[in-house]
């Protein structure tokens, strides 16, 4: 065999020459490079890509992949405050019991009335999320919170006929990109416009005399969070919602469910739409997978017709004291209709819904209030205790959860340095606002939850302490 000879690699069958023969006969091309016609010269690339040496085996590849892995340094290994956005919560190990089991992992899709156990499942899972926030409808969860903004804020313009979107200026940046993607171009007939409403510099607050200008007949729906991005509770819920309805749009509420123990619930202040995360109940951090986001409204038929999501509905069953559990709804979906659905399904995160209800089962109220009042108390204790340090200083410090700013500009050092002498001490540091939000000059984002101890926020304290000094 000569060195250019074709081979076949040795995990993809289909690589053999022969099988590529057959393949390419029965398509009716010649070759491989006729299926790239399309594509002009000019964009191809011809030089040779400068790959590593090929892994011919089996034990070469476990080798190669665990020394690749072996430099990543992660939560469990080191003492975390990163969040805005994936947090670090305690999951119990029952989660990851359950949700393991062949009943659950063998449960693949099938008809809307099949594997009563799976849709059982994710009616509870629905059920319990919508008491947390005070809704009775909740679809099956998305890919993660700035997917379901994104669909809940499409929903929001299908209903009322409007293309603008208002948004707090303290938005996460991702879930902003992910909603502008939602939105469309301005070029293309579902564009809706996002108009960002400012804040009040002293609390972080939405700013209600900037809401109150930008607001118009054009707009379909404002958008508020709390606990916010930068962890800040907005309390003028209510008189949001009064502004909203009063020019006739909507009002969405972004919420965390792991903050609805100590938070009032999006109900109770006038929401007509709720998203979130789900990754706060139950899931582990990821990389590369969704993490859940879900969509909750009223049970009402002008908000129910627009899910783009699957449903889960309960119902009696001829034999007395026997309920049934089903997809409703599933026409209108693109599992549905295709191209023609009320919008696209997307990726999902069904499996996290089984994780989601055993959680919230396993809290309860109580425990809700529990996690929620501890993390409370853990960082506004470490907010507190690093406000003493020299030159830094605690944005926004009266009314926040789970996440607080740390502002280091009067220490002459930016977040990047601080950061990195905080990892070589086994630490990772706040989450850098310098580039998002510049007005904020060397600032960051951090985050203490119930795993983190009063030991950690000490050991935290002391490191700050002397990466400041040197």
């Amino acid at each position: 065999m000569t060195a250019n000879a074709p081979v076949a690699h040795p995990w993809m069958a289909n690589s053999v020459p022969e099988i590529k023969r057959q393949m390419l006969e029965a398509i009716g091309a010649s070759s491989i490079e006729e299926l790239y016609q399309q594509i002009p010269e000019d964009h191809r690339y011809r030089a040779p890509l400068a790959l590593p040496p090929t892994l011919s085996s089996e034990q070469e590849l476990k080798r190669h992949l665990l020394w690749t892995l072996a430099k990543n340094q992660d939560c469990e290994r080191n003492l975390s405050f990163l969040g805005a956005g994936c947090w670090q919560h305690h999951v119990p190990a029952i989660c990851d019991e359950l949700y393991r089991r062949t009943e659950w992992l063998h449960s693949v899709f099938g008809s809307p009335s099949s594997d009563h156990g799976r849709n059982q499942a994710w009616f509870e899972f629905a059920s319990q999320l919508g008491e947390l926030v005070g809704m009775e409808f909740v679809g099956l969860p998305v890919y993660s919170w700035g997917c379901a903004l994104g669909h809940a804020a499409r929903m929001a313009s299908r209903i009322t006929g409007r293309r603008e979107i208002l948004v707090p200026r303290l938005i996460c940046p991702e879930r902003l990109s992910v909603l502008r993607n939602y939105c469309e171009p301005s070029a293309m007939r579902g564009h809706s416009a996002i108009v960002e409403v400012g804040f009040d510099a002293a609390t972080g607050r939405l700013d209600l005399a900037d809401l109150r200008a930008k607001i118009s007949e054009r707009t379909a729906v404002v958008y508020i969070e709390t606990p916010s991005y930068l962890g800040i509770i907005e309390d003028q819920g209510a008189e949001i919602a009064r502004i909203a309805h009063g020019k006739g749009a909507l009002f969405m509420a972004g919420v965390d469910p792991i903050s609805l123990g100590v938070l009032a619930p999006p109900a109770d202040y006038g929401a007509d739409i709720v998203v979130g995360t789900t990754q706060t109940l139950g899931v582990h951090m990821n990389c590369g997978g969704g993490v859940g986001g879900f969509i909750a409204t009223p049970d009402e038929e002008r908000f129910a017709r627009e899910y783009n999501t699957l449903n889960i509905s309960i119902g009696r069953t001829n034999r007395e004291g026997e309920y049934a559990f089903g997809l409703s709804l599933f026409h209108q979906s693109s599992y549905g209709m295709r191209e023609e659905g009320k919008d696209w399904t997307g990726n999902s995160v069904y499996m996290w819904a089984v994780v989601n209800a055993v959680y919230m089962a396993l809290l309860g109220p109580q425990g809700f209030r529990d996690v929620g009042r501890l993390i409370l108390s853990r960082c506004h204790a470490a907010a507190k205790r690093i406000a003493t340090l020299p030159g830094v200083k605690v944005r926004f410090p009266s009314g926040f959860f789970k996440e607080f700013v740390v502002d280091f500009t009067a220490t002459g050092r930016t977040v990047a340095e601080i950061n990195d002498a905080l990892r070589a001490k086994g630490i990772f540091g706040g989450k850098d606002l310098s580039a998002d939000f510049p007005e904020f000059g060397q600032s960051a984002l951090y985050c203490v939850t119930e795993i983190h101890t009063p030991e950690d926020i000490a050991r935290l304290h002391a490191a700050l302490a002397e990466v400041l000094a040197r």
